[in-house]
């Protein structure tokens, strides 16, 4: 099974999430900014909420590499909501992209909101997530 590690972020949280990710499960993250190359059975999706909503830099790199995704788990940080799975979910949809139905979620810091997040605790619970996700 091939499993790929990507993030997109503008403030580093869900680039430390997927760098914990990553040493977990022996891999390495990288940035959507870098092409996927080969088919990924599973893809560890690491992203941020701005302005409540995906990021069309994201959107773009699920739209490009369609073809080369076998399935998205959603991991994503935000200071203000809960969790990106729903607005994923159309994004996947549109791209006609497998949305796994397992998701991880933290806060992330954003000026004063939640300072110190993603933390340890966050980290070990990305890590319990993505080993649970993998078998």
């Amino acid at each position: 099974m091939n499993i790929e590690i990507r993030y997109y972020t503008q403030t580093g949280n869900s680039k430390k999430i997927a760098d914990a990710i990553a040493n977990e499960l022996g891999l390495q993250a990288r940035s959507i900014e870098e092409p996927m190359t080969e088919k990924a059975d599973i893809l560890f999706l690491c992203n941020s909420v701005y302005w409540a909503g995906v990021d069309k830099h994201v959107k773009q790199f699920i739209k490009k590499n369609a073809g080369n995704i076998g399935e998205i788990v959603n991991v994503s940080t935000a200071a203000l909501i809960e969790s990106s799975y729903g607005q994923m979910k159309s994004v996947a949809k549109d791209a006609g992209v497998r949305l796994s139905d397992k998701e991880f979620h933290c806060r992330g810091s954003f000026m004063a909101l939640h300072a110190g997040h993603p933390n340890a605790a966050d980290f070990a619970a990305a890590c319990k997530f993505a080993k649970g996700v993998c078998g």
